[in-house]
């Protein structure tokens, strides 16, 4: 997969899902190479960010162990990516779009790298910033989303995906939002 062809992705149903369809890339490599390296930048720049200048982020977080947070943390993140490409093919199935498995799990495992990266914001120490990367970040997940199912479902029925995708985004917000209080919490 080329860096050019992922970032066409939450743009165009047309444009990278054809060419990402047709490498067919195997979801151990997929695992591999994309998912497992960059679901670590989280966890690891949330530890980053708590021992290096937790004041700009979290109230009384110096007195929190993030070794253990980033642990948990990354271990939320991939139980939640595997039940992310199941639900992707239920919600599909529901709604009659075909969203064979392969390519369910390999939409849950494109679908974050947005997101997985703006994590890298948590180097400046301004909780505005890292809050507008975010959602900029949470926007092209759902467009990256909206298109997979349209590109990788081949249909342009704007309701039915629609109706996919507010589900899957919704499931996503909510598990988004349990690692987010997982942090806190912790």
């Amino acid at each position: 997969m080329k860096l050019r062809t992922l970032s066409l992705l939450p743009f165009s149903a047309d444009s990278g899902w054809p060419e990402i369809e047709r490498l067919h890339p195997m979801l151990a490599k997929l695992f591999a190479f994309i998912v497992l390296p960059l679901s670590l930048l989280p966890p690891l720049m949330l530890y980053y960010a708590g021992t290096r200048h937790p004041e700009a982020f979290f109230a009384q977080a110096a007195s929190k162990d993030w070794g253990v947070i980033a642990l948990v943390f990354f271990l939320t993140e991939v139980g939640t990516l595997l039940g992310m490409g199941w639900l992707i093919r239920q919600i599909a199935d529901t709604y009659g779009l075909r969203v064979d498995g392969h390519s369910a799990y390999l939409l849950a495992g494109i679908a974050p790298i947005p997101l997985w990266l703006s994590s890298l914001g948590l180097f400046v120490p301004s909780l505005a910033f890292n809050a507008v990367l975010s959602l900029v970040a949470l926007g092209l997940s759902c467009g990256i989303i909206y298109h997979g199912i349209e590109g990788l479902g081949h249909t342009h029925e704007d309701a039915t995906v629609g109706s996919i995708v507010q589900s899957v985004i919704g499931a996503g917000l909510i598990a988004w939002a349990m690692l987010l209080m997982l942090v806190v919490l912790l």
